[in-house]
């Protein structure tokens, strides 16, 4: 059974940070790579970071380059989101997924397997 676990959201302050975290256990926890999206109301789901368990490659939606940062835990089989100088815009709900492709880490149709999500909210 695939379970993604995601932890870590609340309500912060514009500037502030909040780390998320991800807990994969399953099928989930032998995929290719791991990523995080979010969607906030009235919008759809977009990619927000993804690394790959093996090297750690990492990638980057352009929008969170230099403010967030992901990380992976192999031993714990764990994902983290980092996220720094926070803004109002960064306020959504963020899933975390899992994928068994190579290469492609930046479409919601690139995954398998999704958690149910945590609320971030970012005031002004």
């Amino acid at each position: 059974q695939v379970q993604l676990v995601e932890s870590g959201g609340g309500l912060v302050q514009a500037g502030g940070s909040l780390r998320l975290s991800c807990a994969a256990s399953g099928r989930a926890s032998s995929s290719h790579a791991m990523g995080w999206f979010r969607q906030a109301p009235g919008k759809a789901r977009e990619f927000v970071a993804a690394i790959t368990w093996s090297v750690g490659s990492t990638y980057y939606a352009d929008s969170v380059k230099g403010r967030f940062t992901i990380s992976r835990d192999n031993a714990k089989k764990m994902v983290y989101l980092q996220m720094d100088s926070l803004k109002p815009e960064d306020t959504a709900k963020y899933y975390c997924a899992a994928t068994g492709r190579a290469g492609r880490y930046y479409s919601t149709t690139d995954y398998d397997y999704w958690g149910q999500g945590t609320q971030v909210t970012v005031s002004s």
